[in-house]
């Protein structure tokens, strides 16, 4: 089983190596300003620039809330073995 697993994962691995060759555009052989290509090899960088941002911000927002849901719920748990230390303590 291992045998045909290791086949396939590289039959699989030597396809996708073999498109990503057949599929590479020719290499350039000059410099090219970004003034002289054409418009559809352009890209704005604003957008992306922005985009990439806004996620970092958005991925910071939602892990410090995360950080934040996990300290309440430690705070209620450590509440509630306070109460039921207090409990034991006054029943002894």
């Amino acid at each position: 089983m291992s045998v045909i697993r290791t086949t396939v994962s590289a039959c699989c691995a030597w396809l996708l190596v073999a498109s990503a060759w057949a599929f590479q555009p020719p290499p350039q052989r000059e410099f090219v300003p970004v003034s002289q290509l054409p418009p559809t090899e352009q890209m704005p960088a604003a957008p992306l620039l922005i985009s990439a941002y806004a996620f970092v911000w958005v991925a910071l927002m939602v892990y410090l809330w995360t950080i934040w849901r996990r300290l309440n719920k430690v705070e209620a748990d450590m509440q509630a073995l306070e109460r039921r230390m207090a409990q034991r303590s006054g029943t002894r």
